[in-house]
């Protein structure tokens, strides 16, 4: 009989339509089965020995709450016996899309088993699952946005170590990193398989992106980064499986039923004995031909837009091109952030990497691309490269273009009768929250309240000495010694210059919107020790 090995996770959900999203332990037929009649089944499809299905579920009534269950070969799965959590339910948006409840963070490493001690602290995630499953009729997010490191291939639990060592040893490179899509998946069962996060995930909706811990630490920093690991030897290997994993785990329930519909490799994946060599081939022309693949995507919920950006694999490398965004990319978010303008209330803009930093790291990150591209010279180019990979300077900022062209976009979008009301930047992996507001020179700015909001980490941990250098970054000091880098780089003043409205806050936390119609309210919410989530601020963005 098949087994639910990982899930469900409920990833897509409009007001008639969702996806549920499950592993099992052999080939069989997923079905959900909702209360109130609606359902959906899919066979499972393989990679790498795994056996997954993505269900889409049809004929759900807007506005509307029903538990649902997973069948296995019509043998009930989920929810298992004797569970502690409230029914699985899916929620779909009212037609007219009047309030929608955005919560987002990134990076979350594994929490460790079961009685040991938690070094980073309390789960952000364990912390509202909690609260959701104590009140089920209570207020919930529509959609959970997890910004990028959702898993840690570099940096492994004690638990996962072992398991690496007992099957390859860690003599050899990588050493106590996983190694090809097997290790991966051992990754995803830690972190999705707590029971907190298992039922969240559940019955939360979610939109999912990477950043560099999701394939390395500092992923495409540069094109001299590149070629180092190119040429080492287990780099393919990780990489190719890296990106294999994330379509599966991630990529796929982050597209709605209709793109699914329309993906010519998800359908060949299907259809396929075994789909593991044409997501291989996929994977290799990702990594060889980036343009060639979109990992960014569009969702709408009612009168708010997501634009969720990939910021890592879609970045062009060289240096006298140097752009976060391939053309391509490029075109798309002007294309989907234009489309139907006036028709939406609010924009939202996923990527992993804050477009607004402290002052002085922005400033040390553009004199660092300025001297990399050799406006002083070989040798500081040389010195400038060191930098980078040392310091992780390689935000926006560290694409100074493609900084200024996401001003102009956001300021075309947000100014006149069609502007929304707000375009909030949601971004995580600095590992502590702030907000931000940048303003255009001579009051040319947009009408629309347009903010940088900065939520990191779920649940990791920054370092004292980081948590001073982060305060530092946004003071007077900090600002003058910027301009000096500035100076000594050459660099031309940014298109927009910003200011800190919130924070810095540390620990492990969640941001949420509730956005209703042309009004936004921001809270912020800690996890505390004891389990709960404690307000550390609320305010509104849209007065």
């Amino acid at each position: 009989m098949a087994e639910l090995r990982l899930g469900p996770l409920l990833r897509y959900a409009d007001g008639s339509t969702a996806t549920v999203w499950v592993e099992a332990s052999r080939p069989c037929t997923a079905e959900v089965r909702c209360a109130d009649g609606a359902g959906g089944r899919a066979p499972t499809f393989q990679v790498a020995g795994h056996h997954y299905a993505l269900i889409e579920v049809g004929g759900l009534t807007p506005g509307t709450e029903t538990a649902y269950e997973v069948f296995l070969d019509d043998a009930p799965v989920w929810p298992p016996p004797g569970s502690r959590f409230p029914p699985s339910r899916i929620r779909t948006l009212a037609d007219d899309g009047d309030e929608v409840r955005v919560a987002f963070g990134s990076c979350r490493w594994a929490a460790p088993p079961a009685g040991g001690k938690d070094p980073v602290g309390p789960d952000a995630l364990d912390s509202l699952a909690t609260r959701l499953a104590a009140d089920p009729t209570g207020e919930r997010p529509d959609v959970l946005l997890l910004l990028g490191d959702q898993v840690y291939a570099d940096e492994v639990s004690d638990a996962t170590k072992e398991k690496i060592a007992a099957r390859r040893g860690l003599d050899d490179a990588p050493g106590a990193e996983v190694a090809d899509f097997e290790e991966y998946t051992w990754l995803y069962y830690e972190s999705w398989l707590d029971p907190e996060v298992r039922w969240l995930l559940s019955t939360v909706p979610t939109c999912m992106v990477f950043d560099d811990h999701d394939i390395i630490d500092d992923w495409n920093t540069s094109a001299s980064w590149l070629a180092d690991m190119r040429a080492t030897p287990w780099w393919r290997e990780r990489l190719l499986s890296g990106l294999m994993s994330y379509w599966v785990h991630q990529h796929l329930g982050n597209l709605t039923p209709a793109e699914l519909a329309a993906d010519p490799l998800y359908a060949a994946v299907r259809e396929a004995a075994d789909g593991t060599d044409l997501l291989r081939d996929f994977a290799g022309r990702a990594d060889t031909d980036p343009e060639s693949v979109r990992w960014s995507y569009r969702r709408d919920f009612g009168r708010v837009r997501l634009l969720m950006v990939d910021s890592r694999a879609a970045r062009v490398l060289d240096e006298d091109e140097r752009s976060m965004l391939d053309p391509g990319e490029r075109t798309w978010l002007r294309e989907q952030a234009l489309d139907g303008l006036g028709s939406y209330d609010h924009l939202l803009i996923g990527t992993s990497l804050p477009w607004l930093l402290p002052h002085l790291v922005h400033d040390a990150e553009e004199w660092d691309a300025a001297l990399c591209r050799g406006e002083r010279g070989a040798r500081w180019a040389r010195f400038g490269e060191k930098l980078r990979r040392g310091a992780d300077l390689e935000h926006w900022a560290a694409f100074p273009q493609s900084f200024a062209a996401l001003a102009d976009l956001i300021a075309e979008v947000g100014t006149g009768t069609r502007a929304p009301a707000s375009v909030l930047v949601l971004s995580g992996d600095v590992h502590h929250a702030y907000a931000a507001e940048p303003h255009w020179p001579d009051g040319t700015g947009p009408d629309a309240r347009v903010l940088q909001l900065t939520c990191s980490p779920v649940h990791n941990s920054v370092p004292p000495s980081i948590r001073v250098g982060f305060r530092f970054g946004w003071s007077g000091v900090a600002r003058a010694l910027g301009r000096r880098l500035r100076r000594h780089g050459r660099c031309p003043q940014p298109p927009v210059s910003w200011r800190r409205t919130g924070g810095p806050w540390f620990g492990n936390q969640l941001m949420s919107l509730t956005l209703r119609r042309r009004s936004a309210r921001l809270l912020l919410e800690r996890a505390r020790a004891d389990g709960r989530l404690a307000t550390v601020t609320e305010t509104d963005l849209t007065p």
